[in-house]
């Protein structure tokens, strides 16, 4: 054990992965102080996940990450969707609504070290060979117990953090249930270049034959290759050929590195949250990895999770804003199982007539435009709302539609033909929240300009928290009433990029509604 350790810090994050890493990094950024510990010696050569998501780069974006993790991983545009000897169709991420239109492709232990190095640069670092072993109530927080070798040492925190994976020490010692099953089916993963590829390679493909294969696009030309084998003793690469040369006749893999079996679990906490603990990542939530949430879904646990530590920490926001990060997380954790266990129910399927009806079902839907699309935006996980949070507020907009409250802020806005792009995001910070001012046409240049004034003043003053709001700014839109606004729409963004606000008259006052929403004061 490291003899540095602090005797006390204000949050305690136990577990190095992407999750724990991101959740430190921003806690360092944001002035909390953070002790993260890891049990591994060192961080890991090589991890399975693969799939960075377009709303996981929208975060890495708000770090100043993203040109890094794009410059390493390689872009996957496309999905194709093959089963018994036939394409059944493909998705097209393009469309997906994010300004990054693919998702990335890049090995977890990459990310990793990225996200490492910024916690390094925000002033934090990981503590490594540190495992939890204990935790009591202490006054306001708790003690843990940290152990190292044949060493003990207790650590005074007013939070702590389990990142620290399935089987996690965090949640076992909070009494919090793993509720969900095992997957009975084993996967395997392996790495490989593919010999006599066809295609481009920024996508991935899958071939849901009675043993199915994934193909998920890496840098250099290389591939992680997901396969459900046969038996536990079977040869995994002839497996996964026989599979790929039903469609690719001539294709072979080569360079084969990593390969492995691995059981997955479809589980979620009874509870994110017990007093001053919580859960997040693969401890809060695990599930099958055919369709690449779970690091995501930890991403974006970590995201929500950080600026609300840090309101309460810095005395801003009272203790009960911490709740809502269960009540906004905990159902999108709950989606991704369901969807993820959908989906493990029809690559089991093994009856060909079951199967001839799945693939038509497929196919189906990937012919329809409309339905085609609603898969892109769920693959790419744009669909999360927090629109039933306790801390959505505001009138106007309807919780489904895009600008309500709950709803993710878009990249661009839809405008009519030859209008342009408005790209929100670029108006918008995110270490506080932003006021965002949407004029349309019948607003007077007087009246956005009068009402931008007072809200600056309100929040020079001290009457909405400059610890909430970070800037005010305004955009004058012609095109407003085709997009369902009022005049005057105020939206509030909040530091992860959902709309917390949406107001289109008594601007003011629903801006300090609001903020005693969230602040509890």
């Amino acid at each position: 054990m490291p003899a540095s350790l602090p005797s006390q810090t204000c949050v305690l994050v136990v577990g190095a992965g992407p999750t724990g890493l991101l959740l430190a990094g921003e806690l360092q950024r944001r002035g909390v102080p953070t002790l993260l510990i890891d049990a591994r010696a060192e961080a890991l050569h090589w991890d399975r996940a693969t799939v960075i998501h377009p709303l996981s780069l929208e975060i890495f974006e708000a770090l100043g990450l993203v040109d890094r993790l794009l410059e390493a991983g390689c872009r996957q545009r496309r999905i194709l969707i093959h089963a018994d000897g036939q394409r059944l169709g493909e998705l097209d991420l393009a469309s997906c609504g994010s300004r990054y239109g693919f998702n990335l492709g890049l090995s977890e232990e990459v990310t990793e070290a990225i996200l490492t190095e910024h916690l390094e640069r925000a002033g934090g670092t990981v503590q490594r060979a540190c495992r939890l072993v204990g935790l009591q109530p202490s006054g306001e927080g708790v003690t843990a117990t940290v152990s190292g070798g044949e060493q003990e040492q207790s650590v005074q925190a007013r939070w702590v953090v389990g990142c620290d994976g399935l089987r996690s020490t965090t949640r076992e010692l909070s009494g919090l249930r793993f509720e969900g099953q095992a997957i009975t089916r084993p996967w395997a993963v392996f790495d490989a270049a593919v010999e006599g590829w066809a295609d481009s390679h920024e996508l991935n493909a899958a071939y849901l034959d009675a043993s199915p294969l994934i193909l998920t696009a890496l840098p250099e030309q290389r591939w992680r290759v997901y396969l459900r084998p046969a038996d536990e003793q079977g040869d995994l690469v002839a497996e996964a050929t026989a599979v790929l040369q039903r469609y690719l006749p001539a294709a072979h893999f080569s360079g084969v590195e990593n390969p492995s079996r691995f059981h997955c679990h479809s589980r979620v906490a009874s509870a994110f949250r017990a007093g001053p603990v919580f859960v997040a990542g693969d401890a809060a939530h695990v599930c099958s990895p055919a369709e690449g949430h779970g690091m995501n879904c930890g991403l974006q646990d970590a995201a929500n999770l950080a600026w609300k530590l840090a309101l309460v920490h810095h005395g801003a926001a009272a203790p009960a804003l911490l709740d809502s990060y269960e009540q906004e997380r905990r159902p999108v954790a709950q989606q991704i199982c369901r969807s993820g266990e959908a989906t493990e129910q029809a690559h089991a399927l093994q009856e060909r007539e079951a199967r001839a009806a799945r693939d038509r079902s497929i196919a189906t839907m990937l012919a329809n435009p409309v339905a085609r699309q609603q898969e892109v935006v769920a693959e790419t996980e744009l669909n999360v709302s927090y629109a039933d949070s306790a801390i959505s507020g505001g009138s106007g907009g309807q919780g489904g539609q895009p600008l309500a409250a709950g709803q993710r802020l878009p990249t661009t806005i839809a405008l009519p033909p030859g209008a342009g792009a408005v790209l929100l995001h670029q108006l918008t910070h995110r270490r506080g929240h932003t006021l965002l001012l949407l004029a349309g046409p019948q607003a007077p240049p007087e009246a956005l300009a009068s009402l931008q004034a007072e809200l600056e003043a309100d929040r020079a003053s001290g009457t909405v928290p400059p610890a909430l709001v970070e800037a005010v700014v305004s955009l004058r839109l012609e095109e407003a009433p085709s997009l369902g606004l009022g005049p005057l729409t105020l939206l509030a963004v909040r530091p992860d990029g959902f709309i917390g606000l949406r107001a289109d008259a008594d601007h003011r006052s629903a801006v300090r509604r609001y903020a005693a929403l969230v602040l509890g004061c």
